[in-house]
Order: structure tokens, then C-alpha cells, then sequence
């Protein structure tokens, strides 16, 4: 017993260095530069590598195909997707990749061809759950701990430009802070048509994640239902320090009193935007679908922001449908990275002739042409509804006169 002393002893210490290490590394590499707004470039280098892996990989996958005379399905597999779909429902579920990412091995084209790229595979595997889990969930704890504490001390501090300024800057940290926590890579174009107090904002609707996107480069008055547990004490932290504009469960099925909670938000010109997503539900990043009126009816200067994530490395999409939010956040967080664009788009005003859905609809169509994405008018409920089946006839009956003109070509040639 007394021989083994000397060596608990030992491995204690080197637990304690180990930690000491890691978190001097947390400290100096990511804390320190979130606090700041600053980045080493040490993430678009991950980003790159990640790139030439995928590059290899896919190219490996190919040549492996070809050499056991395996056939590409995605053609056939498109044309039974439109038989059994329509353009509503395809919209709830993750992208389909070009090329392997390493995270999926679900695709016809990505079976087990060679020992090499099944070896890579588990090495990912290995860094992503060992290495990089750990470190993001270090991460978040301590965004979401920074942020609790932060705004709740901020909350004591008397009205004014200094408490302004202290919640602004603790938002910001705490946010960018979480953005590594999901090693984002995150691309911002035209800074200068950011959202100015006393507007609102709008953007289309792809994760949960969206808020912090947004929210790591902006100060915004967050609006939501009031939730219990973490959440509750988060939302109460945040609006001591900020005036966010949350709702109780039984507020939130009024539309009268929603829309005069925000008109009273956005009349005081020295009150922070409002982030609203119109679309109310999330979409697979492919498209934009109805934006709800009632954002567009109170009579604000609307700034549209259009964001488009990169499938590549990660699939940012919460399928709610399909999948909780702890398995949801398990999945970004075992992800390599979330790589997105965010645009700016020019601040726009409802015109005199213009109803409230026209206006919404000319401002989702200003953010699908930007992120190049498709303009639906479909509303994002049905994600929750049985598509009617006339929808899906009705592609049905394209698809099969495309297949019956083709037929009626070749015969003829």
C-alpha cells in the first residue's frame, strides 16, 4: 500500500499539470481571442486540411467503384425521391453530398471499398469523440457560465451608457465563446448594412445555432416563449442585462399582444433590433419558405440577413421532427466544423401599396437570391403536417410525363 503512494501521487500530478495545460491553452488560444473579437486563422487552416481530406477521400471512393464495377444510383435515386416527395417535403430532410465528409457512410457511393479509407474513417472518429467533443463541451460550459454570470452582475449595474456597454460586450464574448465551442467558421459580407436599433431583423431559418451566428457579431434584443430549467435561468440572466422580449406560454397564442409587445420595442430608437426567424421552423438550408405576416405588419425598417451553411463539414439542420435537442446538439458537436456565410442585405421598408405579405414576400426573396437559395411560398408548418396527397400526385404526374417523353424520343430516333 505505502509502495503505491509514490506513484498515485504521481499520476495525480500529472492530471494536474495535464489540466493546467489545457486550460492555459483554453485561455491563451480561444477565451482571449473571443473576449477581443480577434482569431489566430488557426480554424480556416483546420478548414483547409479538412478540404484536401475530403478531396482525397471522395477521389479514393471513385476509382475504388470503378474497380468492382460499382454503378452510381443517384440519377434513379433523384427520380424515385420526386416520385415519392414533393418540393415540400424534401425540404425537412439533410442535404445529399457530393462527396464524402467522413461523417456518413449511409450513401451508396460510400460502402466499404479499401482497408485505407476505413481506417480513416475510424481516426475521425476517434478525434471527433475524444479530442473534439471534450474540448467544445469545455467550451459551452463556459460560454454559458460566463454568460450567466455576466449578465446577471451587469443587471446590478445602474441605467446608463456604461451598463450598455458592459452588457453589449459581455453578450459578444460569451457568444463568440460558443461559436468555438462549435469550431465555426464563420464568413461575414457587407458589415456595413448590419442591423441599427429600432429595426427589426430577419433570417431565414436553418438551426438553433442561428441565434449565436448572428448574435457573435451583433447586439440583439432576443425574442422567445419563456422556458424552465437552463434555459429559464439563462432567459432571466439575459434580460436583467438586456430588454429581450420574452413571452409566457399563454401571451405567445395572442397576436394582438405580441405585435404591440414589438411595435413598443421598435418605437424606442434607442432599443436594440429584434432577431426574428418568420419562418418559425427550420429549414434544410436549400430553401426559404413563407415568412409569417406578423413581423412585417408593425411598421419597422426591416434588415434582411441571409445565411447559408457549408453541408461539407457538418449538417446544421435541426430536423425536430426527428431528432431531440440534446441529440441535435451531440450531432454539431461531433461534427468537424460549421462553416456558414452570413449577408448583410440593405435595410428595406414597407412601401405604400405593399401589404404585409407582399412585403414579406419581397424580403424572402431578397434573401433566397442572395444565399442561393430556393424561393418557396409554402408555409414551414407543414413540417409538421401530412403533406395532402394532391401535392404529391402532382409531381407524380410531372415526373411521369418527363419519363413518357423520353420513352417517345428514343422510339423515334
Amino acid at each position: 500500500m505505502f509502495l503505491l503512494l509514490p506513484f498515485d501521487s504521481l499520476i495525480v500530478n500529472l492530471l494536474g499539470i495535464s489540466l493546467t495545460v489545457l486550460f492555459t491553452l483554453l485561455l491563451v488560444f480561444i477565451i482571449v481571442p473571443a473576449i477581443f473579437g480577434v482569431s489566430f486563422g488557426i480554424r480556416k487552416l483546420y478548414m483547409k486540411s479538412l478540404l484536401k481530406i475530403f478531396a482525397w477521400a471522395t477521389l479514393r471512393m471513385e476509382r475504388g467503384a470503378k474497380e468492382k464495377n460499382h454503378q452510381l444510383y443517384k440519377p434513379y435515386t433523384n427520380g424515385m425521391e420526386t416520385i415519392m416527395d414533393d418540393e415540400v417535403t424534401k425540404r425537412f430532410s439533410a442535404e445529399e453530398l457530393e462527396s464524402w465528409n467522413l461523417l456518413s457512410r449511409t450513401n451508396y457511393n460510400f460502402q466499404y471499398i479499401s482497408l485505407r479509407l476505413t481506417v480513416l474513417w475510424g481516426l475521425g472518429v476517434l478525434i471527433r469523440y475524444c479530442f473534439l467533443l471534450p474540448l467544445r463541451i469545455a467550451l459551452a460550459f463556459t460560454g454559458i457560465s460566463l454568460l450567466v454570470v455576466g449578465t446577471t452582475v451587469v443587471g446590478y449595474l445602474p441605467n446608463g451608457r456604461f451598463k450598455e456597454f458592459m452588457s453589449k460586450h459581455v453578450h459578444l464574448m460569451c457568444y463568440r465563446i460558443c461559436v468555438r465551442a462549435l469550431t465555426a467558421i464563420i464568413t461575414y459580407h457587407d458589415r456595413e448594412n448590419r442591423p441599427r436599433n429600432g429595426g427589426i431583423c430577419v433570417a431565414n431559418h436553418t438551426s438553433p445555432i442561428d441565434v449565436i451566428i448572428l448574435a457573435s457579431d451583433g447586439y440583439y434584443a432576443m425574442v422567445g416563449q419563456v422556458h424552465g430549467g437552463l434555459m429559464g435561468v439563462i432567459q432571466r440572466a439575459m434580460v436583467k442585462a438586456c430588454p429581450h422580449v420574452w413571452f409566457e406560454r399563454s401571451e405567445v397564442k395572442d397576436r394582438h399582444l405580441v405585435a404591440k409587445r414589438l411595435t413598443e420595442h421598435v418605437q424606442d430608437k434607442s432599443k436594440l433590433p429584434i432577431l426574428i426567424f418568420p419562418e418559425g421552423t427550420c429549414i434544410n438550408n436549400t430553401s426559404v419558405m413563407m415568412f409569417k405576416k406578423g413581423s412585417f405588419e408593425i411598421g419597422a425598417t426591416v434588415y434582411p440577413v441571409a445565411i447559408k451553411y457549408d453541408p461539407q463539414f457538418g449538417d446544421a439542420f435541426w430536423n425536430s421532427s426527428k431528432y431531440g435537442m440534446v441529440t441535435y446538439l451531440l450531432r454539431m458537436m461531433t461534427s468537424w466544423a460549421i462553416v456558414c456565410s452570413v449577408w448583410y442585405l440593405p435595410p428595406m421598408t414597407r412601401e405604400a401599396d405593399e401589404d404585409a405579405v407582399q412585403f414579406a414576400n419581397r424580403v424572402k426573396s431578397a434573401i433566397a437570391r442572395q444565399g442561393g437559395l430556393v424561393d418557396l411560398l409554402w408555409d414551414g408548418g407543414l413540417k409538421r403536417e401530412k403533406v395532402k396527397d394532391t401535392f404529391k400526385e402532382e409531381q407524380q404526374k410531372l415526373y411521369s410525363k418527363m419519363i413518357v417523353g423520353n420513352h417517345k424520343d428514343r422510339s423515334r430516333s
